[in-house]
């Protein structure tokens, strides 16, 4: 049975709610220093005497394997340490906080540095956590949102003493520690159920259904052999380009927009609504530009169906003839790197897309293979379903728990860590 506090006062804050009667509280700027980073001038594909990564989101969340490398050398750039404290200041996610390693501060992020030593780290940075939802809720910006500086400055630093501090460090150490453990159980199951959904689609997509069909070599290095009475085609053969009818839209305009019902599509999805839409019914979208071509940590073949906008940043593809979801599952097989221009920009460009050589079954063939993946597809897809519902649960849960212990709700100063 969780142990309450003998007296409580009102914070004064509405998502804080009552306190502990003898805890003090202060507002984050009269206790820290808080220095947004910088994009450096010049960046580097690989490592080297006087380079460090360059710390975007996806590379601090372990999403992807390509950093991009600065000089350290250059004047005004905001080196990290591993463990300092972070938070994304423009995104989909502005907010969030995150450790840091060591790198050079993306110009996307802001580094907290606590200047008030009455303030134990590890404690400090479950409070910070508590403070995401309430910096999120009030992010600013017309198009893409990003952190208000005052919202941050004002954030509410909780301060038991000293003692306390660390026991609820310790305490919350130990428990999200174990919950962290089963969701990374339950997220390696789903990586495995991906890994199976992925194998079954392949072998349906570039070998067909038959497993005696005779099978001759297509030419092409990654596809290897393919059934002999299939074809070896170029895309544009049997897919239409639409790139034409795109029209990028800036966040200016789109900030604007008053009756924002249609999807606007860009390299990797929906980024936003807008008032009007270029586009209806199911095509082909995949993504022109961006670090995703290389790292391919998202999807980057997707289908857009109803009516929808797209930006200049993703390829529209319509077949001639033949299954739409055949194709959109083909290409998102294909390894793009060696005909992909640029390094810190990558860009797969029309004329290398369409030109991409593909196999071709017959069309009745073609809608058997989509009939065959549903069937099976979608088991696997129910239970990472399931899975991903329970991973969210322990995620609402964890977080739960970081704020009624920061917040003091339960009272943790007689806690023992079990014996393991």
């Amino acid at each position: 049975m969780k142990q309450a506090y003998s007296t409580y006062k009102d914070s004064g804050v509405e998502w804080i709610g009552k306190i502990p009667e003898d805890w003090k509280s202060v507002n984050l700027k009269w206790i820290s220093n808080i220095t947004k980073g910088r994009k450096p001038k010049v960046d580097y594909d690989e490592g080297g005497k006087n380079l460090l990564p360059y710390l975007s989101m996806e590379f601090l969340r372990d999403k992807t394997d390509y950093p991009t490398y600065a000089s350290i050398e250059e004047k005004g750039l905001v080196l990290v340490d591993d463990g300092d404290i972070l938070i994304l200041w423009d995104g989909s996610k502005a907010g969030e906080i995150v450790k840091a390693k060591k790198g050079v501060l993306s110009s996307t992020m802001a580094k907290i540095d606590i200047t008030d030593s009455d303030f134990e780290s590890n404690y400090l940075n479950y409070l910070l956590q508590l403070g995401e939802r309430h910096i999120q809720d009030n992010t600013i910006g017309m198009g893409i949102p990003h952190v208000s500086g005052d919202v941050l400055k004002s954030l509410k630093m909780l301060l038991p003493s000293p003692q306390e501090q660390t026991q609820i460090a310790a305490y919350l150490d130990y428990h999200t520690s174990k919950i962290d453990a089963l969701i990374a159980k339950k997220e390696t199951l789903i990586q495995k159920l991906q890994e199976q959904r992925q194998a079954i689609i392949n072998e349906a997509v570039t070998k067909g259904l038959n497993k005696n069909v005779v099978l001759k070599e297509s030419g092409i290095e990654w596809l290897g052999e393919i059934p002999k009475h299939w074809e070896v085609v170029k895309l544009k053969h049997v897919l239409n380009n639409l790139n034409n009818i795109r029209v990028p839209l800036s966040s200016s305009q789109r900030g604007v927009m008053k009756n924002k019902i249609y999807d606007y599509y860009g390299a990797s999805g929906i980024i936003d609504k807008v008032d009007d839409y270029l586009f209806e019914g199911k095509n082909i979208l995949i993504g022109e530009d961006g670090a995703n071509l290389i790292s391919r940590s998202k999807r980057l073949v997707f289908i857009a169906d109803g009516k929808y906008w797209v930006n200049n940043h993703a390829h529209i593809l319509h077949p001639k003839k033949g299954d739409i979801d055949y194709y959109t599952e083909l290409l998102e097989l294909i390894d793009y790197t060696p005909i992909i221009e640029g390094a810190a920009q990558p860009k797969l460009t029309q004329d290398a897309l369409m030109n991409v050589q593909i196999p071709c079954p017959p069309e009745k063939e073609q809608t058997e293979i989509m009939n065959y993946l549903r069937d099976n597809i979608f088991k696997l897809n129910d239970s990472m379903l399931l899975i991903k519902t329970s991973i969210q649960k322990l995620k609402d849960y964890r977080q739960s728990l970081i704020s009624e212990t920061v917040t003091g709700k339960i009272d943790v100063r007689g806690w023992q860590q079990p014996n393991s």
